[in-house]
């Protein structure tokens, strides 16, 4: 696949070839999309607060790692990662008031991501991840992978298939045990809390004051919102729960199981049946 002309002409004799796309020069790029069947993956982060301890950047490192772990797995490339996501929430992010949390609206990110996605289609790659690291994000790529899509059946293009993930939903059961040994536990309030604070202390031991580390009680929030928010229930430290169980170990074990998982379920989802999109469809997209 694609390293093996990335091995040929860029890195120094010994070294394992780069599977960030920026890295190589347009020649190499162009190599990888000529040898076909080329994944390349498009992590969107954000940069969010997370809490006392871990650095804003914390939903771009996490899924820059999964995504570069993956695509070694599977001969792919990742291209630079979007920094900003969707505005913070308050029950799922701590909220977008807290300072150096930098956001953009949605149709702002829809708009990003589906430039990013046709520019690869552009150039030849049919094979796109969209690797969320960001809960907010979610329903946006959904927005952006449906407008590129139309895009590209206006400009001809009918074998482009996205496939839209977020890292944390391939955590096993086994996994998620191994975390929270049995306390209370909702992706909800998982931010700046053990599993976040485990996988940077494997990844960015440097990043994490560990000095800092909250451990209050988790965030109870009522069953509506109302806005302006309320920013009473939100936990002063933006640490949602408590990541005083988190390790480095921890962060390891998430990695290890994670990357593979993702790695076997986006075999099975570029190889499966092609275009799924109904004739119908297809002639109304292009009218």
């Amino acid at each position: 696949m694609g390293g093996d002309h990335i091995a040929a002409s860029g890195p120094t004799p010994g070294t394992e070839p780069s599977v960030r796309l920026a890295d190589l020069t347009w020649q190499e790029f162009a190599a990888c999309v000529a040898a076909g069947s080329l994944t390349v993956i498009l992590p969107v982060g954000a940069t969010e607060q997370h809490g006392p301890h871990l650095p804003l950047s914390t939903d771009v490192v996490l899924p820059v790692a999964v995504a570069e772990g993956v695509a070694r797995a599977i001969g792919g490339l990742v291209a630079p990662a979007i920094p900003y996501g969707y505005k913070s929430q308050p029950k799922s992010g701590g909220g977008n008031h807290f300072p150096g949390t930098l956001s953009l609206d949605g149709a702002t990110l829809v708009a990003v991501v589906r430039d990013v996605v046709n520019e690869l289609a552009r150039h030849g790659v049919r094979r796109i991840v969209l690797l969320d690291g960001h809960m907010e994000n979610q329903w946006f790529l959904t927005e952006a992978a449906d407008l590129a899509q139309r895009d590209q059946r206006r400009e001809g293009v009918r074998d482009l298939r996205i496939v839209k993930l977020g890292y944390w939903s391939f955590i096993d059961p086994a996994t998620l045990a191994s975390l929270f040994e049995g306390g209370p536990f909702t992706w909800e309030l998982e931010h700046a809390a053990v599993m976040e604070t485990s996988v940077m202390l494997h990844l960015r031991p440097d990043l994490v004051r560990t000095d800092r580390v909250p451990d209050n009680p988790p965030a109870a929030f009522p069953h509506y919102d109302v806005y302006p928010f309320d920013t009473r229930p939100i936990p002063p430290d933006g640490a949602l729960s408590s990541p005083a169980r988190a390790a480095a170990a921890k962060g390891a074990r998430v990695l290890d199981q994670v990357v593979p998982a993702i790695a076997a379920a986006l075999a099975e989802a570029f190889n499966s049946p092609g275009d799924l999109v109904s004739k119908e469809r297809q002639a109304e997209e292009t009218r």
